[in-house]
């Protein structure tokens, strides 16, 4: 079996889980509790803190935990707009192509009389500064752009986004769930100001994340109940998860230039095999992507077919966000690039690591190429595009 769904969820890391597991045996004490195992239970959770905050280049008390990036972007979003509010500034920027998380968010902001401008990522799914910048009004509040998509991979200009909004004194807040331990991440450098992540993206658990806050915004709370994180989010902490998350973390953030050069090695050999099958089209910048993303779409054929066609063979795949799955709708993210519906539909997203050999990447290539074949050659959307009947897009 060959995993290439990466972008998904990841297994968990050994340091992950013995981490997790010697927490749950040991030291599953309250961490709001005074007596002993309860203050252990602190120390650990605060031990955490401070490994997730060094990683990306910030201090602990910025950090709060949470269930993961869905939360972690809601928490993020909502707390921009109601200080936008106060201030009298209601209009957000983001751009087309941005995970659900966001744009539901934005969605109801908007029916609470929000103003949202959503940029275009143009096709090589890259959003431009420049137009961050031709976007952000008087009354613009925050700025939203995610750090790496979900599903093409690329790599947005951060650091330029989070120049041109400091200088218009605008929040700025980035979706970092797809890069935080597989790219290098400085809040402090890259003037973020809010930043989501979760764990099970670079081998940590499931249900654990993080939401760093630069000291001084003011976060809107979610849940109430408690006084837990800094009494910004109720409830008892997941200490396992948060102390397994920040092991995962650790262990991937030393390692980061070395998995991502074995990785871009790997991808770039499955994105030149897979660019031999006629009719198909990588999807986002060549270069400018993450280590292990590789996203296609081919003519002439439905995305689920070919993933299941490649489960039989072994190579486990995805044909977009594994949060959207269940959808019948085209890639709202390749719409956003300029695919087709019927081009959309036919998209493949292997998302890789570098442990994969030369031996694994060459026989995904020659089981794409057949399954691809064998799916066009009863395909009547094909036939039709062969004899001319339609012209080829790609």
């Amino acid at each position: 079996m060959i995993y290439a769904d990466n972008a998904a969820t990841t297994k968990m890391s050994q340091a992950a889980l013995d981490t997790m597991v010697s927490v749950i045996q040991e030291n599953y004490g309250n961490p709001s509790s005074l007596y002993s195992i309860g203050q252990q239970a602190r120390e650990t959770l605060e031990e955490a803190r401070a490994a997730v905050a060094e990683v990306i280049g910030a201090q602990p008390r910025e950090i709060l935990f949470t269930s993961g990036g869905s939360e972690a972007d809601n928490q993020a979003i909502r707390s921009a707009a109601e200080i936008g509010q106060k201030a009298g500034k209601k209009h957000i920027v983001s751009s087309a192509f941005e995970h659900h998380a966001v744009l539901h968010t934005l969605e109801k902001l908007k029916k609470e009389g929000f103003e949202v401008t959503l940029l275009d990522v143009h096709e090589n799914g890259i959003v431009r500064p420049e137009e961050v910048e031709a976007a952000i009004r008087e009354d613009t509040c925050l700025v939203t752009i995610m750090y790496a998509n979900n599903e093409i991979g690329t790599i947005q200009p951060i650091r330029e986004i989070g120049d041109i909004c400091r200088k218009h004194g605008v929040l700025f807040h980035t979706d970092a769930v797809q890069a935080v331990g597989h790219i290098p991440i400085n809040v402090a450098e890259d003037r973020i100001d809010l930043l989501s992540a979760s764990a099970h993206k670079f081998h940590g658990p499931k249900g654990v994340g993080f939401l760093y806050a630069r000291k001084g915004i003011r976060l809107t709370n979610l849940i109430e109940g408690g006084a837990q994180e800094s009494g910004k989010r109720a409830g008892t902490e997941n200490v396992p998860g948060i102390a397994a998350m920040a092991a995962a973390l650790k262990e991937a953030a030393g390692q980061i230039e070395q998995n991502a050069a074995k990785t871009v090695q790997k991808r770039d050999r499955l994105i030149r095999g897979l660019s031999a099958i006629p009719h198909s089209a990588l999807n986002g910048d060549a270069a400018r992507r993450l280590p292990g993303n590789v996203n296609f779409c081919f003519e002439g054929i439905e995305g689920e077919s070919l993933l299941l066609l490649l489960d039989d063979k072994g190579i486990e795949a995805s044909s977009g966000s594994a949060c959207t799955s269940g959808s019948l709708d085209p890639s709202h993210v390749l719409l956003a690039i300029g695919r087709v519906h019927d081009v959309a539909h036919g998209s493949l997203r292997l998302s890789i690591e570098g442990n994969l050999t030369d031996e694994e990447i060459d026989y995904m290539i020659r089981s794409v190429t057949e399954v691809v074949e064998y799916l066009r050659s009863f395909s009547p959307i094909w036939r039709d595009l062969e004899s001319g009947k339609k012209p080829h897009i790609l």
